[in-house]
């Protein structure tokens, strides 16, 4: 089963994975692009070191980037290795999904061959999974998704940082991050070419004319989207010209792609961001309409050409379809927020949920503050006959603005007691099974999963739609009920607890387990863990309770 702490560094290499991948976008040449990717396997991979191999036109591969180490960049950059060497090499060892790792057992056919590389001999590994120094590990890019279209290059990195091979986790990070490195590197190509255009056609018109037909091209059987908007003047923004790749994304023929501008084809949400995008050198990530009325992400990157030298200006807009990368951040962010085992959210999520419902000041500060209104230094309508401004020296106010109107809605636990006086809050439920460590001991760890599975489907299953189930870890879940009353949450706790307690069949037997529920309030100006706290220490007095009771009962 998953450690609790697991979560915790997905979501940290998730992290560093969405910074190297930004800076991708930002280098400002080919070279710059392919010296980011070294140093990006690096800072978000956790491997000390790595290299670029970029496909030359003669079919060739150069060491066009290193990073991690001087000498290795002192030996290797600026090296060629053959095509029929890299062949070779990406047909051999094992693949790991478009990966391919060579065994130090098997790579030493290899170190004669004529590619560049820094591997030394070393001892044997002291556990299965130990880094090797002369493993190898190949991540080949591709001008397509999925190993498809033709060899880009190949990112070679070495010496994971935790000296094992990769795991799953980092095996598909990897994968992630040389399908964007493929991607930022024809992109950095492609606005080198453009760029180069665009040179050309500032000089004078001879130059002008000879590059139209170039530009064309680019622009016509450019991958990517491209369209050119007017700029300036009632029609800005106007759509002028869209490309293939552009029309085919969105959907829409090109004389209809002519009537709108991109502000009329953005999602609402992201107007926004669209609005904030600067004509020069602008970038935007944000969805635009399809033609279905479906949407699909895309990243924006704005440059303004000129007809002439001294003719109107033009907004060149490169789209490019992120809808595959935005779909992997989503699931890795779904990955590092729930529990593996149920898909229930995790601790962090269920502290982070709780945490955004509370805020430090306690209930009673608003109807304190209004009180003091009527006090003294104030007529008989509230106004202050003092000189001051209405809320001044208030706690819990900063000068005269009225910190109770922040459209927070403050949570107030109901009173606590064994009579229900009708009011509502946000109740915590805190389960801890009973019985489970003696499922787990004697039927062993996969029976013990198969209940954990079928305890969270059937929490989930007596909650209503808007309430949370979470796994707090190993056999403690917490159920967040907002809008109940004090019978009601007991009422909840009672139903749930009847859901458990049936069998739970797993490979052919019948295993029970109990239910322990502890009911906490949330309330503002208490933290999540005060609140978690109060509701996993009444589950122990209930669960206590509940023991005497059955040894009572038995005697």
């Amino acid at each position: 089963m998953e450690t609790e702490s697991e979560p915790y560094v997905r979501l940290a290499t998730l992290r560093q994975l969405h910074q190297v991948v930004a800076e991708l976008n930002t280098a400002r040449s080919l070279a710059d692009t392919l010296q980011t990717v070294a140093d990006g396997a690096i800072t978000g991979l956790g491997f000390e070191l790595a290299a670029v191999n970029l496909v030359r036109p003669d079919g060739d591969l150069v060491v066009a980037a290193v990073a991690g180490s001087a000498g290795a960049e002192a030996l290797m950059a600026g090296r060629v290795g053959s095509r029929a060497a890299w062949d070779r090499r990406l047909s051999m060892g094992e693949r790991w999904g478009d990966l391919i790792f060579i065994p130090h057992t098997e790579g030493w056919v290899l170190d004669d061959d004529d590619v560049p590389q820094w591997h030394t001999a070393g001892p044997a590994p002291r556990f299965p999974d130990e880094w090797h120094s002369m493993d190898r590990l190949f991540a080949p890019m591709y001008t397509a998704a999925n190993g498809g279209g033709e060899l880009l290059g190949v990112i070679s990195v070495d010496r994971p940082r935790n000296g094992r091979r990769p795991g799953a986790w980092g095996q598909e990070a990897l994968q992630m991050y040389a399908f964007q490195s493929a991607i930022a590197i024809s992109n950095a190509r492609l606005r080198a070419n453009m760029q180069r255009a665009l040179v050309r056609l500032e000089r004078e018109q001879q130059a002008l004319r000879a590059s139209e037909e170039s530009f064309r091209q680019a622009f016509e059987y450019a991958p990517s989207g491209m369209a050119v908007a007017e700029m300036g003047g009632d029609q800005h923004g106007r759509l002028l010209r869209t490309n293939d790749a552009l029309c085919r994304l969105l959907g829409r023929p090109a004389s209809g792609m002519r009537r709108y501008s991109f502000s009329d084809l953005v999602h609402p949400e992201d107007i926004g961001t669209l609005l904030r995008t600067s004509a020069e050198g602008g970038r935007a990530e944000l969805r635009l309409a399809r033609r279905d009325g479906t949407y699909v992400w895309v990243s924006l990157r704005n440059s303004v050409v000129a007809d002439t030298a001294d003719g109107p200006r033009f907004l060149l807009t490169h789209v490019e379809d992120i809808e595959e990368r935005k779909r992997h951040e989503l699931q890795l962010a779904h990955r590092a927020s729930h529990d593996s085992l149920t898909g229930l959210p995790n601790s962090a999520e269920l502290r982070a949920r709780l945490g955004a419902r509370l805020c430090s000041r306690p209930p009673g500060s608003m109807a304190d503050a209004y009180a003091s209104l009527s006090g003294p230094g104030s007529d008989p309508h509230g106004f202050r006959t003092d000189g001051k401004e209405p809320f001044e020296g208030i706690d819990g106010f900063e000068g005269n603005a009225p910190a109770p109107f922040d459209h927070h809605v403050h949570l107030v636990a109901p009173a606590d007691g064994p009579a229900d006086d009708g009011s509502k809050g946000l109740a915590v439920l805190f389960c801890d099974l009973d019985g489970f460590k003696s499922i787990n001991d004697r039927f062993g760890h996969n029976t013990g999963d198969a209940v954990l599975i079928e305890v969270a489907r059937r929490l989930t299953s007596g909650v209503r739609d808007g309430d949370t189930v979470a796994r707090l870890g190993g056999d403690e879940f917490v159920v967040l009920a907002d809008g109940l009353g004090t019978a009601d949450a007991q009422d909840l706790a009672v139903r749930l607890r009847n859901a458990i307690i049936p069998p739970i069949r797993v490979e052919g037997r019948a295993v029970r387990v109990g239910a322990s529920f502890g009911i906490g309030w949330a309330s503002c100006g208490m933290t999540a863990e005060e609140v978690l706290e109060s509701a996993d220490q009444r589950m122990y007095v209930e669960k206590r309770s509940r023991s005497k009771t059955n040894r009572r009962a038995a005697g």
